[in-house]
């Protein structure tokens, strides 16, 4: 089997999907004013066909893991089928996904029953009027009661994931919060530094704050940071024995981010990018038209590991492609 390597010795098991641009939120960092339609890029988003036979090719490549993520994937009527084409017909051995947790308390015996692996839920406040203002919508209670139904049910990998915003959610009494909730949760919540993308500079200036805030917090409370698996995601994790659930940082903004960087990203349009930040990508969906293009786009893709770069240059201010987060699942 071949395997996804760059020539900085970095491994790619993990390659994060997009599968549609359409996000139903309204977060300040990423899409204050809703959704709107890129009429600069008619293309469809990627069919369930062009998704088995990326899949299939990726797993050749040596993927173990896909993260199907959007804007918001529950959004697609197809979204439950997606994932039993890659639970059943692909070779990806984990399917997890990152949503918003919009009607999750509906959806939490299907997507239970779809045979998913893991899912990521975007929750940036316990505070049901914070919650409100960031996201433009008062539906903390239903993605709770999601979450708990999901519990119910023995669904065991079960994250949270909350954009650290300067003065909104960085207190730490806001971090008391969610370790009061993790006291009796097992569950895994991480706060994940703000960053900048190519719309949201007056954002950023505002409401960027370092994640060391954070850190120090855990530091003197006796949370102790645990090492990471082969297809961990980016997240340095913290155990405390007082606690069942974990508490995790994703900074991005920190020295030495990328050299633990493990996975790609592919856009709903069928982009291949080597980084969320990059300035390289290529669209690959030309080759997953017809189940006998697999060698062809194995090919290209381990030909475009060439140009991946040593680090995202975030800290220089470079946003590369990403003019918002919906556009590359973040």
């Amino acid at each position: 089997m071949e395997l996804l390597k760059d020539k900085f010795g970095r491994k790619f098991p993990y390659i994060r999907l997009s599968i549609t641009d359409v996000c139903n939120f309204k977060c300040g960092y990423c899409l204050p004013n809703g959704y709107k339609i890129d009429k600069g890029d008619p293309r469809k988003f990627l069919s369930k066909e062009e998704i088995k036979r990326l899949a299939t090719a990726l797993s050749e490549l040596g993927v173990s893991k896909i993260r199907l993520t959007g804007g918001e994937p529950t959004i697609r009527k197809d979204f439950y089928e997606i994932v039993k084409i890659l639970k059943q017909n692909s070779g990806i051995k984990k399917t997890v996904i990152t949503t918003n947790g919009y009607k999750l308390d509906k959806f939490a015996e299907q997507l239970v029953e779809s045979g998913l692996d893991g899912i990521n839920i975007s929750i940036d406040s316990l505070n049901k009027d914070k919650f409100h203002k960031i996201t433009g919508h008062d539906r903390l209670n239903e993605i709770l009661n999601g979450i708990e139904k999901l519990q119910k049910l023995n669904f065991k990998n079960i994250k949270i994931n909350a954009v650290l915003l300067k003065g909104v959610n960085s207190y730490t009494k806001d971090f008391e919060v969610w370790a009061d909730y993790l006291k009796s949760n097992q569950i895994d919540f991480r706060y994940i530094e703000l960053m900048q993308t190519g719309d949201n500079l007056e954002y950023f200036k505002k409401y960027h704050i370092s994640s060391k805030i954070f850190i120090n917090y855990l530091n003197e409370n006796n949370w102790i940071i645990q090492t990471l698996g082969r297809d961990s995601g980016p997240s340095k994790n913290y155990i405390n024995s007082e606690f069942k659930g974990k508490f995790g940082v994703i900074a991005p903004y920190s020295r030495d981010f990328c050299k633990s960087c493990n996975r790609l990203r592919i856009t709903s349009r069928g982009d291949l990018r080597l980084c969320l930040f990059g300035n390289t990508g290529i669209n690959i969906r030309h080759l997953i038209q017809r189940d006998d293009q697999t060698e062809e786009l194995k090919d290209l893709i381990l030909k475009q590991l060439h140009f991946k770069k040593e680090s995202h240059y975030l800290e220089l201010g470079e946003t590369g492609l990403t003019n918002n987060l919906s556009v590359t699942g973040g």
